[in-house]
């Protein structure tokens, strides 16, 4: 038996922001990026809400939310009652926002409040999730923090708020849909209902994400792009995820790569991985992790005759994306010094073995085997 969940009620397209107008006479507080302050972004997302609110604006986010934004964010409000917390951003401000609203709730200062997120970026599904991410800068150590109370109660889905994004920023955070969506496949958690949806978020992704690349304009690839990382997001939200973000976690706490650059250099290298698959063919092939990865492989147009060649044309696919996307494929060719890899690297494979996300990797790896890993990646 197992149990699917669905809370958030979705808003999406364009004019999707009218939904704000519902909120009146509330103490909200705002989480949102800096940039969105700085830009006007932030004025223009909350001219939707009525007068009759009173807004407490709190935008000190910084990438990888680190305990002290927590803190500081729950001190805003004042100790005065909050009935909303409004998140708007990527995902740091979404999780901060999360981070906020669970110890927040804790110490009684949002009891009743409903949480609402407008994600800014096309990525992280951290609107559909109860999971957030927090930093503890001391120790160099990112924490998952998962609670079916950080499920955000709305959510709204509107393309015009990522038509600026930059190309760069683009790739990035649409490799962490895709990862996203390959992880909660494969999973050991995976149901129909995760499958459906991480098909879907798949297909999108190999088709629009090029094109918001080529041209940030294109509204309809990016309405496609923000569908597809909450169809993501949903997907893992019951299935999980894999050694892929486990690895992501703990070595982007040490090398401070962008979320989903980093996920997109190592998704080959555990596709192999997971499926015990080489080149040259001389281990035997995880037939069953290697058959869900022919699945994808077809689901893509490929002929994936058979699982070995699943696998093959799966990667080769992921690395023509990457092209197209002209990310780099390994640490060394996103600048991490060979010292600096070297000093790292057994505190990482530690790291992402004990991350709550490896729990669910359909291949249950030794320090030893992420290290090899690793040093692929290199």
């Amino acid at each position: 038996m197992y149990k699917i969940f669905y809370k958030t009620e979705l808003f999406i397209g364009e004019g999707a922001l009218e939904q704000l107008r519902i909120f009146k006479d509330e103490r909200i507080l705002v989480v949102a990026d800096p940039f969105l302050k700085t830009s006007g972004q932030l004025a223009d997302i909350t001219s939707f809400l009525d007068a009759s609110n009173e807004l407490v604006i709190f935008t000190d986010i910084a990438p990888d939310p680190p305990i002290e934004t927590v803190v500081a964010g729950i001190s805003s409000a004042e100790a005065k009652p909050v009935s909303i917390v409004l998140s708007i951003g990527g995902g740091s401000a979404i999780d901060a926002a999360k981070a906020i609203y669970y110890f927040g709730k804790k110490e009684g200062v949002f009891s009743e409040a409903v949480l609402v997120a407008i994600p800014t970026t096309s990525g992280t599904g951290s609107e559909v999730t109860d999971f957030a991410v927090i930093t503890d800068n001391e120790l160099g150590t990112k924490y998952p923090l998962v609670s079916k109370e950080i499920l955000p109660d709305i959510a709204i889905l509107d393309a015009n708020l990522v038509l600026s994004l930059p190309a760069n920023i683009t790739a990035d955070t649409g490799m962490d849909v895709l990862t996203h969506a390959i992880e909660a496949y494969v999973s050991t958690e995976a149901t129909d209902f995760s499958d459906a949806l991480a098909e879907k978020a798949i297909r999108l992704v190999f088709e629009y994400l090029p094109k918001t690349y080529r041209d940030g304009k294109d509204i309809q690839a990016r309405e496609k792009m923000h569908v597809a990382s909450t169809l993501a997001g949903m997907a893992f939200n019951t299935a999980y995820l894999g050694l892929n973000h486990g690895m992501a976690h703990a070595a982007g706490a040490k090398f401070h790569i962008p979320h989903g650059r980093l996920n997109s250099i190592l998704m080959p290298h555990i596709i192999q991985y997971n499926a015990n698959h080489t080149d040259k063919g001389r281990q035997r092939l995880n037939l069953e992790i290697a058959g869900r990865y022919q699945a994808i492989a077809k689901h893509l147009g490929c002929s994936a005759t058979n699982p070995a060649i699943g696998v093959k044309q799966l990667i080769n696919e992921i690395k023509k994306l990457q092209r197209q996307l002209n990310l780099p494929t390994s640490l060394r060719e996103y600048g991490i010094k060979s010292s600096d890899f070297q000093e790292h690297k057994e505190e990482v494979a530690m790291a992402a073995l004990n991350d709550k996300c490896t729990a669910t990797n359909p291949r249950t790896p030794t320090v030893q085997e992420i290290l090899k890993v690793l040093e692929k990646t290199y």
